[in-house]
């Protein structure tokens, strides 16, 4: 029997489908040769500081740091988990073959070969690795499986990545908890989250650091095009009022006319992180909405594998180009003119199998669905069109510069003509895809000239712009450094903080920890935040160049060119490091808006009648909170779909309940009034975390 084993039962099910295992099981389909069973996310984690020594379980800066001399895994704690565990791990140890269906990246490979190893599989392993959900997809996926072998390294990678956040996580929150926490407030460190707080201080600093100072620009108005004086800023008012007075007594006449010609390429391909850029700059979504929104569409069927960071595609998606286009509907007069051509324009901007890793940039897959809410609409909008786009012709445009005098002083104005639109036509009623200040001109002649309306226009240096969710999430793309070109930015991917798939967790755990706060648009850190990284004097645990280099030998072992065991030394080297400055440093007093749970003291008894209080058993991060219709996780905007309805098939979940719930994953026996009948039974989570009433 071959057992498959995929990440979500959504997908368990729609691969099922597909290779004829139709038989519903209790924890997997069954059919054709096949058993499809599924995790719901990590289902292992790394074991507890005190699963090691029980002296571990105490936080006593003495004991630092803490060094498993080996790693191990773990169940995580819920019934849910254990129950299909069990399932899968009696599959797995009578399989003939098991197939790995995770997501196709590094966390999903984590995810799989943890339970693989939990379950002491023995059976050969092979790998479905495909890039979207549609029939076609997984049909050739199943008929092209890979060697699991072929994987081994990703898995080291990601378990190195896991093993290098523990040792930090772990032995720098404890450390910096006890040395400057008050009142037993945690102080939580990240191997990446530091980094990237680290970005956000260090541009408020600058802010705050800013001291504005006047100066002054003329500018006049000519046949409604702007021209700036080309004597630039001035320094102090009565020298620009005196420039002001002796050109209005004159005409201003148009001198020399330099028009070059040049073309735009279109816009690259979507990775992640440009995707949650432009959602963020054009519909003001975060990051993380932005992600949970493509992570919908591509389980839809209608985009690729979401979580990349490449922009460009394979040899081997161009004869399948004219196919997708053909069936995206609603844009037929956007890819009409593109299918009547002999042949659809192959650039290398787009095609380049060198630059392709696991997966391809994020297009379309060509399927429809009317069932999309609005912000799925909006970003698959965005990816339809960018997909269209590539293959039109390039934009033609004419860069002009126009010198003119006025009296004796010199002004110039610069702008473009668009002389052939190309791909701008998919954009032709947005606002500017490229986002640039466009000025377009009229047509000149030299000699011409005419009256003008002169100006003195008062202005103030201006301080660094506040990250948004937007530029932050390039900064970590490239380690910190601001970078607008695409062909620098694309090189120094490797450099970058975080995964793509992380990066977002990364920004909402800082919103979550009260280290930054949303104002409008902009990111800003509170007091606290900015302590924080204060406090911090080893520079590798918050410069975003340090942790960028970590991040490249993580990617270099992922390619089997670094050496683990290495790298986790290199780890411990500097968790050691770290812990012996900390604690020869001294003590200093620190801001703390207090968010985080009180380190863990005596055994303190559950009060089943404050739910509010109680942790997550979904994502382990969030409280259980009361909503207006529900109980459910705070972590919603991390993503977390935890849900408690208050009542359930005409059956109310009181507050102590609720607690039972969240704390043992079922309640108490209780007796209900259906109509004239009493019943007895309980409420319960399943596997995913949904609330169930089981009668008795």
């Amino acid at each position: 029997m071959k057992v498959c084993i995929a990440e979500k039962p959504s997908v368990a099910k729609e691969l099922a489908q597909i290779i004829g295992a139709n038989i519903r099981r209790d924890g997997y389909f069954e059919g054709n040769g096949y058993q499809v069973t599924w995790t719901f996310g990590h289902l292992c984690s790394l074991k507890e500081p005190n699963d090691y020594k029980e002296q571990w379980k105490s936080w006593n800066i003495h004991l630092l740091p803490m060094i498993p001399q080996k790693f191990g895994i773990k169940l995580i704690e819920n019934n849910g988990v254990k129950k299909q565990f069990a399932t899968i791990e009696k599959l797995m140890q009578a399989a003939d073959e098991v197939i790995n269906c995770g997501d196709a990246g590094q966390e999903g490979e984590l995810i799989q070969r943890w339970v693989m190893s939990m379950a002491k599989c023995t059976a050969p392993m092979k790998r479905l690795w495909i890039s979207s959900l549609t029939e076609e997809a997984i049909r050739e996926g199943f008929s092209n499986l890979q060697p699991g072998k072929k994987f081994d390294n990703l898995y080291a990678a990601g378990s190195a990545r896991a093993i290098g956040d523990w040792l930090l996580g772990m032995n720098a929150t404890r450390l910096y908890t006890l040395k400057y926490g008050q009142n037993k407030q945690v102080l939580s460190i990240g191997r990446v989250q530091t980094p990237t707080l680290a970005i956000i201080v260090n541009r408020q600093k600058e802010i705050d650091a800013f001291k504005p100072e006047p100066y002054f620009e003329i500018k006049t108005i000519y046949r409604e095009a702007t021209f700036s004086a080309a004597s630039g800023r001035f320094l102090n008012r009565e020298d620009a009022a005196q420039v002001l007075e002796e050109i209005s007594r004159f005409d201003l006449v148009i001198g020399k006319i330099e028009t070059k010609n040049s073309v735009e390429q279109p816009l690259r391909l979507f990775d992640l992180t440009s995707l949650q850029v432009d959602c963020n700059r054009k519909f003001n979504m975060g990051a993380e909405e932005t992600l949970k929104t493509i992570q919908s569409l591509y389980e839809k069927k209608l985009t690729t594998y979401p979580r990349v960071d490449t922009t460009y595609l394979s040899e081997d998606i161009y004869p399948k180009v004219p196919g997708i286009l053909k069936n995206l509907k609603g844009y037929d007069t956007l890819t009409a003119p593109l299918l009547r051509e002999k042949q659809i324009r192959k650039s290398n901007k787009v095609f380049d199998n060198k630059k392709i890793t696991d997966h391809h940039a994020i297009i379309p897959t060509g399927q429809w669905r009317a069932d999309l809410n609005h912000q799925e609409k909006q970003v698959f909008d965005m990816v339809a069109k960018r997909f269209i786009s590539v293959f039109y012709p390039d934009c033609k445009v004419a860069n002009t510069t126009v010198e003119a005098k006025v009296g004796s002083h010199d002004f110039k104005a610069t702008g473009k003509q668009i002389l052939e639109p190309g791909w701008r036509i998919v954009y032709m009623n947005e606002k500017n895809p490229v986002q640039s200040d466009e000025n377009l001109l009229p047509i000149f002649v030299t000699g011409e000239h005419g009256p003008h309306e002169p100006g003195l226009l008062e202005k103030f240096t201006q301080p660094p712009k506040y990250h948004t969710e937007a530029t932050l999430l390039r900064a970590m793309e490239t380690a910190g450094k601001s970078v607008d070109d695409e062909e620098l930015r694309e090189l120094m991917k490797d450099n970058g903080i975080g995964r793509p798939s992380t990066r977002a967790n990364i920004i909402e755990t800082l919103f979550r920890r009260k280290y930054i706060k949303k104002d409008g648009k902009k990111l800003v850190a509170t007091p606290t935040g900015i302590d924080l990284i204060g406090s911090i004097e080893n520079e590798l645990l918050k410069s975003p160049e340090l942790t960028g280099q970590w991040e490249k030998k993580l990617r270099l072992i992922e390619m089997g060119q670094y050496d683990v065991a290495h790298f986790m030394d290199e780890m411990k080297q500097m968790v050691t490091e770290v812990v012996e400055q900390v604690k020869r440093s001294p003590r200093r007093e620190f801001t703390f808006a207090p968010e985080e749970p009180i380190i863990p003291q005596k055994k303190v008894k559950a009060n089943p009648v404050e739910p509010k209080k109680l942790v997550c058993p979904s994502c382990k991060i969030g409280e259980i909170v009361k909503g207006n219709t529900a109980w459910g996780c705070s972590n919603f905007r991390g993503g977390c779909k935890l849900r408690i309805p208050f009542e359930l098939q005409g059956k109310s979940l009181s507050e102590s309940q609720v607690a039972q719930l969240v704390l043992k994953g079922q309640t108490r026996t209780s007796t209900f009034n259906e109509g004239t009948k009493k019943i007895t039974g309980i409420f319960r989570f399943d596997g995913g975390y949904q609330v169930r009433f089981q009668k008795k």
